[in-house]
């Protein structure tokens, strides 16, 4: 696991959220022009979704447009890279998922940035759970019935997802690590291929976002099986977490802000305040939470990168058991 030296280096020092005014006023006459946020993916996703919606609140509040930069591909990296290598004033941010810092550091060995130097995150913007849902062709209606098939059955129950690595195909090979299980994952291009597929029976079960997961099962064609945060989702009360089977299980996707590093201390602080202010309105909150999203909107800088190592260390030995690998 990488030092937390590398985290207070990067970040120069110890940070906690100030209010927005006083930050702002340290960091001069930022921003006195339009702020670019760069999206690693492409318009219409879940993640464009939130990030728009941020965009949107954080405009008024900073008095200058926060512009959307969709620049998607190489499991993150063209995105990443291309803020890695913007100038380090403010104006460009990045809006940071689980592949970028946590996950792409272990499962792509010739990455075109540092995931440790070229990014510094400035604070924290949610974590989103999946939710597990089930082809009732299976037999099987909770996670203690899927554990006793899958071990007799080793190799034959499915689980597909639209990406190798995604938090997606990683919730299941957690599953298989903490039950001792085989379930043999199917990875797809998109979200309708692999849908097609669950939903004529031909793939047995999907961990996928809590908001996807809800549309394909709306008609009762797919079990909602289990949510895979620490707690039960305050949209699904009735359905249970895995860890109501398997103490500990958690695997929600982290979404974070960062800039380049090198960017003044200053105007992180002020990233900072303004995205936790936009995290703890209320409108933000509802919305975040009617599609199943968890919104923080508290964490410092440092807490922010202390995740960031921490979600590197637990998916680290996820990704090396199941021996994944991709060429970055």
């Amino acid at each position: 696991m990488p030092s937390p030296d590398i985290g207070r280096r990067c970040l120069l020092a110890g940070a906690v959220a100030t209010p927005i005014l006083g930050a702002a006023a340290r960091a001069g006459t930022w921003p006195d022009r339009p702020v670019r946020l760069v999206i690693p993916f492409g318009a219409g996703g879940s993640v464009d979704v939130v990030g728009r919606l941020l965009a949107e609140k954080l405009g008024p509040l900073l008095g200058q447009p926060v512009v959307i930069d969709n620049r998607p591909g190489g499991g993150t990296a063209i995105g990443a890279q291309h803020v890695a290598r913007a100038a380090p004033d403010g104006y460009t941010l990045f809006y940071g998922t689980p592949a970028t810092q946590i996950i792409n550091p272990t499962l792509m060995p010739n990455l075109p940035y540092d995931p440790d130097r070229d990014l510094v995150p400035t604070g924290s913007v949610m974590r989103a759970p999946n939710l597990l849902v089930m082809h009732p062709a299976l037999g099987v209606r909770d996670i203690a019935g899927l554990i006793e098939l899958a071990k007799r059955r080793p190799g034959e129950i499915t689980f597909v997802s639209g990406a190798i690595g995604s938090t997606n195909h990683l919730s299941g090979e957690l599953l298989n690590s903490m039950a001792g299980i085989h379930l043999l994952h199917v990875p797809f291009r998109n979200f309708g291929a692999y849908s097609a597929e669950l939903l004529a029976g031909r793939a047995h079960m999907c961990f996928g976002t809590i908001s996807d997961m809800l549309q394909l099962s709306a008609d009762g064609s797919l079990l909602r099986v289990a949510v895979t945060s620490a707690r039960r989702s305050p949209l699904l009360p009735e359905v249970p977490t895995v860890a109501e089977t398997l103490p500990g299980f958690e695997a929600t996707a982290y979404n974070y802000i960062a800039v380049p590093a090198g960017t003044p201390r200053e105007i992180i602080l002020a990233v900072n305040a303004a995205f936790n202010r936009v995290l703890n309105d209320p409108d933000v909150v509802a919305r975040m939470v009617s599609t199943g999203l968890e919104p923080i909107g508290k964490d410092s800088p440092e807490q922010a990168w202390q995740t960031i190592l921490s979600e590197r260390h637990r998916w680290k030995q996820v990704i090396e058991a199941a021996g994944i690998r991709l060429e970055g």
